[in-house]
């Protein structure tokens, strides 16, 4: 699919299971609630965390204040690993969308791991040249992509993250989402997802029940994205 909203290689889980163990090994436990920022763009990038539960989100603003959400990250995923390779402040905001629990590997930390097993090193090199495919990725999608294929995708991209099946068949996404969220994630003014949202509803590609999206009609929405020849 094109153009992730997950958007972030991690570092950590590519490396084999023995050296990320060691690396967990000394790892620090944070904790976070729902709306409770992890860190902030332009904060010391000191390390990196590991999702171990919950969900977050990472985001960056314009000078006028709209947000764009590059990511939701699930357990497992590593936020803030680009703190690990050059130190330098935050270049998003992380911030929990349900309660997290996470842990911490201070760049110290890493540094001390990487000098006893330097062929950590080697997997850095595969996750710049992911994070440039999916940066290409993303700017095509902004450039080429119409509206409601960008909406299309970030439901799909929804659906496979957090979605479940109910007994229809359908993906229920397991988070209520509004409007601005989705304005934010597919990188499209609010005014313009109303508008495809309710010719969704209208035709039952999604429904909106007890403030879930159902997408009762996957094929439509991958039409969408990609109408084909």
């Amino acid at each position: 699919m094109k153009g992730s909203l997950r958007g972030r290689s991690a570092i950590l889980p590519r490396l084999p299971e023995h050296l990320s163990r060691l690396l967990f090994a000394s790892a620090e436990p944070r904790h976070l609630e729902a709306s409770e920022v992890l860190f902030a763009a332009g904060d010391t990038g000191d390390g990196c965390y590991r999702l171990e539960r919950g969900l977050l989100k990472v985001v960056i603003s314009s000078p006028q204040g709209d947000e764009r959400i590059l990511a939701i990250l699930s357990p497992g995923s590593i936020a803030g690993e680009l703190a690990l390779i050059d130190g330098r402040p935050r270049s998003a905001s992380v911030v929990a969308v349900r309660a997290c629990g996470l842990s911490f590997v201070s760049h110290a930390l890493f540094e001390e791991c990487t000098e006893q097993h330097p062929e950590i090193y080697r997997y850095l090199v595969n996750v710049l040249a992911a994070r440039l495919r999916e940066a290409d990725a993303a700017l095509a999608a902004i450039s080429f992509m119409t509206v409601k294929a960008r909406l299309a995708r970030t439901l799909l991209e929804l659906g496979e993250l957090l979605g479940e099946k109910d007994v229809t068949g359908h993906v229920v996404i397991r988070h209520k989402i509004n409007r601005d969220d989705l304005a934010a994630m597919a990188g499209v003014a609010r005014e313009n997802v109303s508008r495809v949202i309710s010719d969704w509803k209208r035709r039952k590609v999604i429904i909106r029940s007890s403030g879930y999206y159902c997408l009762s009609d996957t094929t439509v929405l991958k039409q969408s994205v990609d109408p084909g020849p």
